[in-house]
């Protein structure tokens, strides 16, 4: 579980100090993804599709979370900072916000320890429901620890609802939605903020009663997403409960041979200058950098920017497929190291 500083939340009863949590919160959502989306890039096309697509799902919630924290920053006179290096955390480490002696977050290709003893760790919420399995994979989860993210966005909707409507300065015109992401909503209210916060909460963790995201009664949300993966079985519904699901559905396969034995955490400056590696990855983190330059100006007055960034995603899946191909030579295959890379090579 995801251990947050305390002075994350000292000074939330100022619209600074809520600005600047909302900030953290949005580098938190995006520092998650690239550690996603090497795992799930490392799977070799057509092999464990199922992982594939979960994993995908949850990445796209990700960036819909972010999305969302944007628009509330933006919705109380803040600015979202998305263009600098300071935004992309050094991989392998803390997540922002988390304490030093937390969860070390890598770049790692794709395994059933990975989505354990990190994705599960990461989504994992306060008080986590256990259901059997019908396959002898191991119990999930430990004991919950009091510091969670879902509470952090908890202190932040209780904090924006003491400030009252004088809160809501936020120029309109810089709320974004998207019309191929249709939970991206617009943020003006105490309402709308605690709508956004509540999906983005309920769709990492679920409630403290039910595992399914909100609306749904198929979906998990996306600790048990990752739970289902490492238990080989979606979760479905007891017949014969307590307790109310088992994770006793179709199976999801796990082919180790499906996965490149792509190098664990990456520096481009590991690469040999003018090797194939070296120039496939440095490309990559100049398409990732224009990314995160082009979302920053999505979010600061220039939604129609989004196409854009939506362009420049598919791009860098295109690249990476390339990359994670090349042989270093040694046992192992290239991966990109998510670095802030402003000069195109």
């Amino acid at each position: 579980m995801i251990k947050l500083h305390p002075g994350l939340a000292s000074a939330l009863d100022t619209t600074e100090g809520l600005q600047a949590a909302l900030q953290n919160a949005i580098e938190l959502e995006h520092a998650t993804i690239p550690t996603y989306l090497y795992a799930m890039f490392s799977i070799k096309t057509g092999s464990n599709t199922s992982i594939e697509n979960l994993i995908s799902s949850v990445v796209i919630e990700e960036m819909l979370h972010m999305s969302l924290a944007c628009n509330i920053l933006n919705a109380i006179g803040g600015s979202p900072v998305i263009d600098e290096p300071g935004f992309i955390p050094d991989y392998p480490g803390p997540l922002p916000g988390s304490v030093e002696e937390g969860l070390i977050v890598p770049l790692a290709p794709f395994s059933l320890d990975l989505v354990k003893n990190v994705f599960m760790e990461i989504e994992e919420p306060e008080d986590p429901q256990i259901y059997p399995v019908l396959t002898p994979a191991a119990a999930l989860g430990a004991a919950a620890e009091p510091i969670t993210i879902g509470q952090f966005y908890g202190m932040i909707k209780e904090q924006l609802k003491l400030a009252g409507p004088g809160i809501w300065v936020g120029d309109k015109s810089r709320q974004v939605t998207y019309q191929y992401m249709p939970e991206l909503t617009e943020v003006y209210d105490f309402d709308t903020a605690a709508a956004a916060i509540d999906l983005i909460v309920e769709q990492g963790e679920g409630t403290t009663t039910d595992p399914m995201e909100p609306g749904s009664d198929t979906e998990p949300a996306h600790y048990y997403r990752y739970a289902e993966i490492y238990n080989g079985k979606t979760l479905i519904t007891n017949p014969s409960p307590p307790p109310g699901y088992i994770y006793g559905g179709a199976p999801i396969p796990f082919d180790p041979t499906g996965v490149y034995p792509t190098v664990e955490n990456p520096k481009a400056a590991n690469y040999p200058a003018g090797s194939k590696a070296r120039y496939a990855c440095d490309t990559f983190n100049y398409t990732y950098t224009s990314l995160l330059k082009s979302l920053h100006s999505v979010f600061n007055g220039y939604p129609g920017q989004m196409n854009n960034a939506i362009g420049l995603m598919e791009s860098l899946k295109e690249q990476v497929v390339d990359l994670m191909a090349i042989d270093l030579g040694n046992g192992t295959t290239a991966g990109p190291s998510f670095e802030y890379q402003p000069v195109n090579p």
